[in-house]
């Protein structure tokens, strides 16, 4: 059975613009630098803005589940809630039934941010000046990558 090397020129093989992860790489960083203006507004790194879009749709997610759902181990999620429990926005407790699981939950300050981070999505959409369907299709294949890489 061949594989995708057999079709690669070996010459070509470690050229930077042949090279899927680069342009991955480096509209990801593009992105979040972008991100970094209008999170500003809201005292959010691009992190934080993560994890508070998930306790928005999911309040009273425990840090495991969270730390699953952005593909972030123990040890940088940890440092970030911190920062936002001292940001009065989220507060972490013990769950009733198994004192080893933290459960996360917004404060009032966290339900209000929600408000002022509607904009955000937006605002994205407008600086990228990309057809809604080619960022879907981007979106598609980002989360087709995830998946592989993370099987």
């Amino acid at each position: 059975m061949k594989t995708r090397e057999d079709f690669i020129d070996p010459e070509e093989v470690l050229k930077l613009e042949n090279q899927v992860c680069f342009p991955l790489y480096s509209s990801a960083n593009a992105v979040v630098r972008n991100y970094r203006p209008l999170l500003e507004q809201l005292d959010l790194t691009y992190l934080q803005y993560l994890v508070m879009m998930v306790l928005w749709s999911e309040n009273g997610i425990n840090v495991k589940e969270l730390g699953s759902k952005l593909y972030l181990d123990s040890g940088t999620i940890t440092p970030l809630l911190k920062r936002l429990e001292t940001k009065a926005l989220v507060r972490r407790t013990r769950c009733e039934h198994d004192e080893r699981i933290r459960k996360l939950y917004l404060t009032q300050a966290g339900f209000d941010l929600k408000k002022k981070a509607q904009t955000i999505p937006n605002a994205m959409v407008c600086k990228l000046d990309i057809e809604l369907d080619d960022l879907v299709q981007l979106k598609h294949l980002c989360e087709k990558i995830i998946l592989r890489l993370n099987q």
